[in-house]
């Protein structure tokens, strides 16, 4: 049982980190889409929203293997992982929230990558109201892991 708890600990931090880059990267593109013609803020910029953007990935990466350990590691390691999640419908339910985000994610790269490549972004305003989205899908997985209510 120490394992399971090892690798669970494991998978909360590489969401959380993940998370936070999710969160972030958006206001990178804010702060872009608000530099103007500023060669050098826009250069900061872009190179620290490419670090994030491959950060995050490494994270997601990471969170995604360990919580695959989580679901499947029993059939693996049957003495040291328990059998804890039967296919239940919040798992489904969990797992179609972090596939929006991760679409989210990657649509926010994408417009990183465009900026690089001299494409215009969305204005800062509507920017600002897509960074809020991933908050509502994070309140929808926290609640279907805590509350499993089908």
């Amino acid at each position: 049982m120490q394992t399971y708890f090892w690798i669970k600990t494991a998978h909360v931090v590489f969401v959380i980190a993940w998370m936070a880059t999710v969160f972030y990267l958006p206001r990178i593109l804010v702060n872009l889409a608000e530099a103007g013609d500023e060669p050098a803020v826009r250069a900061r910029l872009l190179l620290m929203g490419k670090r994030l953007y491959r950060f995050g990935h490494n994270m997601f990466g990471m969170a995604f293997a360990f919580g695959l350990a989580l679901w499947q590691g029993w059939r693996v390691f049957p003495n040291a992982l328990p059998k804890m999640f039967a296919v239940e419908g919040w798992l489904h339910a969990k797992l179609a929230l972090v596939v929006l985000l991760l679409a989210y994610f990657i649509v926010a790269g994408r417009w990183l990558k465009g900026v690089e490549k001299g494409r215009a972004l969305p204005s800062a305003k509507a920017l600002r109201w897509f960074n809020e989205l991933p908050v509502l899908l994070l309140v929808g997985v926290v609640y279907l892991v805590l509350a499993k209510p089908f």
